[in-house]
């Protein structure tokens, strides 16, 4: 005969089957989405900072996603209850529009890589704290993840690629370790770290499930360390944006330079003048010096002008004709005689 005391159930005990033999099926869908986000898990932990604009992108997109998702299906935010593939959409659709705002403007990309950080870590601990005291309040937790995730926020805008890497690497194993706890046991671990968020009843966790859990930290610290030292190390996202902009005030700068050539090759053409054609001279159409000379010095002293004596000899006398010459002058030009 039976014990009756091996038949007695404790109040509020759960029985586990914690064997990995149970048979599980997997839907289509979900299993893919959790590929893919494991292949995003395993480029945000150890190619974060280099992928920066894919990760800032990736950011946006996963947080907006999951906190409209979460809203519409399990808050019921909305008057009608919603279907999953009617949430999923609204989400992806938010999501779209928070990654591209994330993408396109670098702090505030930087602020929700920041929130992201502070999230996870204060959900990490949540979860140590809540081995030893469970808050009378739900606003506790709510509390400690907004004031994490603000602080954390300013600190990487202000140490930009250091909590970028710590973000990243932490938020990638955070993927990481969700795909395994799916592949495993059907996301028993996601279960139980929303029922603590809600401070609700919990079931307990199987052996594996901390050995999921501890995936994380681990995870995280290889990221941060294969990002310091491999593949950030020789990067920095300033440097693109600079070298973008760089190439843009070189681009203006050159257009100026051709702008001024052009101006002032205008300005060249507008004030250039043919020069004249130079008379031809022959030796009969110069005078000696001496011979000038001696016609100043006898218009000064008789008062006679050099057009009277020209026009009585029929000849006409230029004094602004090139004197460098000392030719004779020829016997066809008259002797002026007074």
């Amino acid at each position: 005969m039976a014990d009756p005391a091996l038949d007695t159930e404790v109040p509020g005990a759960h029985t586990l089957d914690c064997s990995l033999e149970l048979q599980r099926q997997y839907d289509v869908i979900p299993a893919v989405v959790c590929s893919m986000c494991c292949l995003f898990g395993i480029i945000y932990c150890f190619f974060g900072y280099r992928c920066f604009k894919a990760v800032m992108f990736l950011s946006g997109l996963m947080f907006g996603s999951v906190i409209i998702f979460l809203l519409c299906h399990k808050e019921h935010v909305l008057d009608t209850q919603l279907s999953v593939e009617a949430s999923a959409g609204i989400g992806l659709g938010i999501g779209l529009l928070c990654g591209l705002v994330t993408m396109m403007v670098r702090s505030v990309g930087l602020f929700m890589t920041g929130l992201l950080l502070g999230l996870l870590l204060a959900l990490a601990a949540l979860l140590v704290t809540e081995q030893f005291y469970t808050p009378s309040s739900v606003w506790v937790p709510l509390g400690s993840l907004l004031g994490s995730g603000m602080l954390f926020a300013v600190l990487t805008l202000q140490w930009q690629k250091v909590f970028t890497m710590i973000s990243t690497a932490v938020f990638g194993a955070a993927i990481m370790t969700v795909c395994a706890d799916y592949f495993v046991e059907l996301l028993v671990l996601g279960s139980y770290v929303y029922e603590v968020m809600r401070l609700t009843p919990r079931t307990a966790l199987c052996w594996y499930s901390y050995v999921i859990l501890g995936m994380w930290p681990a995870l995280s610290i290889m990221g941060v360390l294969v990002q310091w030292k491999l593949t950030g190390d020789s990067f920095s996202h300033t440097e693109v944006v600079l070298s973008r902009r760089q190439k843009r005030v070189q681009l203006v700068k050159i257009r100026e330079k051709d702008a001024k050539k052009q101006q002032a090759a205008s300005g060249q053409e507008g004030t250039y003048r043919r020069k004249a054609t130079p008379v031809k001279r022959y030796a009969g159409d110069l005078l000696a010096p001496s011979y000038l000379q001696s016609l100043r010095d006898r218009q000064m002293g008789t008062g006679t002008s050099l057009s009277s004596m020209g026009t009585s000899n029929h000849t006409t006398i230029s004094l602004d004709y090139d004197c460098g010459s000392t030719a004779p002058l020829t016997a066809t030009t008259p002797v002026v005689r007074v």
